[in-house]
Order: structure tokens, then sequence, then C-alpha cells
């Protein structure tokens, strides 16, 4: 990838698309093609054909989604599936008209079948059902790694795919209503030590095992696939360690500094028992993530309450 070629990165402002873009800006790279939602709606087919028609990118960072957590998955199932769909058909299709030389589509581990075996291998995909809390968002990331895998054998296109697990990080969505778990763990215990509750509510039994990976690790596995990696197979990209979410609440509780107590909700749904990468594939490459679970943790913290006014808006 020259210093000199024009990068998209589509959803630069979210978590994923802002660590990319700092890891590229510090890698050297400044030629960047960058729209916030409001200036580029993605889900328009004409918005996107006029946008890639006049800026003609080389590479194309396809990070931007609609994501969130149980409630909102499962809440908000039509929109998950419409316009994720709507997003990557836009960027895929224009990426190919227009020539980009290579194109990254970022998934997520919940394409895996619910009891799939562990930990996750590549081969697992579409091999049973789907967890149902997040089925849509699911279905639409398959799509759309099988769309990459489709305009290359028809077309030869450069378009690969990575799996992320669980990311967390600067810019995380810390909405109790549509964040995912660590960031939600984050926001409650803080808010609980701050008024001095004697208990925090978490949804489910604590049994689950989820893996985490800080954005920033993510991002420069993202970098390292995009100059070494152009196989028409997905990739994993995660930390291939997991942990239950009740050990997780605990090691937030000790971070935050709270000193009350963990109240577990079983009436809430668990989610998919266990999902922990295999990415050996990744590895093999020479990639290894940097950032212990626990320091990246604390990271977020500090970054969590420089910037909770702009965090806790809802």
């Amino acid at each position: 990838m020259e210093k000199s070629a024009k990068i998209f990165i589509a959803g630069h402002r979210g978590m994923v698309g802002s660590a990319i873009l700092r890891k590229l800006e510090a890698e050297g790279y400044s030629r960047f093609i960058l729209r916030t939602s409001g200036e580029l709606d993605l889900r328009s087919q004409q918005d996107v054909a006029e946008f890639f028609k006049t800026e003609k990118p080389d590479y194309v960072f396809l990070a931007a989604a609609k994501v969130g957590g149980i409630w909102a998955n499962n809440t908000l199932r039509a929109e998950f599936i419409y316009d994720n769909l709507q997003i990557q058909n836009n960027v895929i299709h224009q990426s190919y008209l227009h020539k980009v030389t290579k194109l990254l589509f970022l998934g997520s581990s919940c394409i895996y079948p619910k009891l799939a075996p562990q930990p996750l291998k590549e081969d697992y995909l579409l091999n049973g059902p789907l967890e149902y809390t997040n089925e849509p968002y699911a279905i639409a990331k398959i799509a759309g790694i099988k769309m990459c895998e489709a305009y290359r054998a028809q077309y030869g296109c450069n378009f690969i795919s990575a799996m992320p697990t669980n990311l967390y990080g600067p810019n995380d969505n810390y909405n109790l209503k549509s964040s995912h778990v660590l960031p939600a763990l984050i926001r409650k215990f803080h808010e609980a030590r701050e008024s001095n509750r004697p208990r925090v509510e978490i949804w489910g039994t604590g049994s689950p095992k989820r893996e985490f990976m800080h954005v920033d690790d993510l991002a420069a596995a993202c970098f390292a696939l995009m100059l070494n990696y152009s196989e028409p197979r997905f990739i994993n990209v995660g930390v291939g360690e997991d942990i239950s979410i009740k050990d997780l609440a605990l090691l937030v509780k000790k971070i935050t500094g709270y000193t009350g107590e963990l109240y577990f909700d079983s009436s809430k749904p668990d989610g998919t028992p266990r999902k922990l990468m295999d990415v050996s594939r990744l590895h093999a490459l020479g990639f290894r993530h940097n950032i212990s679970l626990e320091a990246g943790i604390a990271s977020s913290y500090k970054d969590f309450i420089e910037k909770a006014a702009v965090y806790c808006r809802a």
C-alpha cells in the first residue's frame, strides 16, 4: 500500500474506523478520504456511486456498520439487517466498478453457529443455526463475506474479509441500551461508584465466556492484513483467550474501584455460551496482539472518565 495512495475509511469516526485512521497516520499515510454519515449516507446506492466516481479511492477499509449489544440486536432486527446489507453492498460494488486496488471488509465473530465447537475455526461458518438475538446482523456479515468471495471469483477483485472478536477501546459506545458488554460494565461500575450504589446489575448468569481485543490491536492487524494478506478465505482476528462475564465484571469492578456487590439477572438473555476465536492462521502470518485485557480496560476507563460527558449523553 503506497504512501501516496488514496485511502477511504468507511466509518472513520467509529471505534474501529478511528483506530484504523490512527494506525495509518502513525505509519505515515496522509491521503485519506473521510466522510461522516451526515455527509455520505452509505445506505444510498446513488450517493455512494457518486462518491466513488468523484473520489476514486485506491484502498478501502470497510469499517462502517450498524452495531450494538444484545438489546439493540434483538430489538432493532430489521434495521440491523437492512442497514448493514445496504452499506456493504454499495461500498463493495462501487469498489469493483471503480477498480479499487484492495478492499478490507470487517465482519464479526457472531457469524459462527451458536453451538459451534470451540475455538471457532473459519471452517465452522454455516455449519449450524445462528444465535437468535443477533441473527440479522450475523446474516448481513455473512453476506458481506460471500460478496467479497464472489467478486474475487467472478471479477478478480482483491477483496479480503476479517472477522474480529469482541472489541473495546477509545470511541466505544457507552449507551446502556445499545452498547456491548464491556463498555456497559465500565459505565455501570463507574456510575455506581460515583453514586455509592450498593450493587450493580448485570444481564444474564455471568457464565458465558467472551474474548476481547483492544481496538488498537485490531487496527494493527488490519494494517498487516492489507499489506500482507490476499487470500480468498476470510480470517479470524482475535487474541485467542477468553474470560467469563462474571470474571470480566470482577476485573472491571477492580479497575474502577467499585466496592459494592454484583447481581446477575438470570431472567435476561446470556446470548451465545462461548465465542473464542481460533487465530492460528493470523498467528501464522506473524501477527499477535500486544495489549493485555487488564491494561486495555484500565486505559479504556481512563479514556471514559476524560470523555464521560460525551460518552454518556444517553
